[in-house]
């Protein structure tokens, strides 16, 4: 999600919090990660992928309401099972 689309349903200070430095950051709520915690810890990401979708054919998606982009995804799948 962009910070745009963010900005305008949230009622977060977003310009204090991007000219917020680390230092004015407050984590007394965060309980220090032990160094055996990083010396074990593996960066994990999801695969994801981008997939160009001509304007027209997400406009008619997002028109259908719901969730578009698992409709989107549903179809493809049984696109693939069709043609397995």
């Amino acid at each position: 999600m962009k910070s745009d689309s963010l900005k305008k349903t949230s009622k977060t200070d977003w310009k204090a919090l991007e000219s917020m430095s680390d230092d004015d950051i407050d984590y007394s709520d965060i309980p220090q990660l032990p160094e055996e915690w990083f010396k074990n810890a593996k960066v994990r990401t999801p695969p994801s992928i981008f997939v160009k979708v001509d304007s027209d054919v997400l406009d008619w998606f997002k028109s259908h309401g719901g969730d578009y982009q698992h409709q989107i995804n549903s179809i493809l799948r049984n696109y693939i099972k069709a043609n397995a």
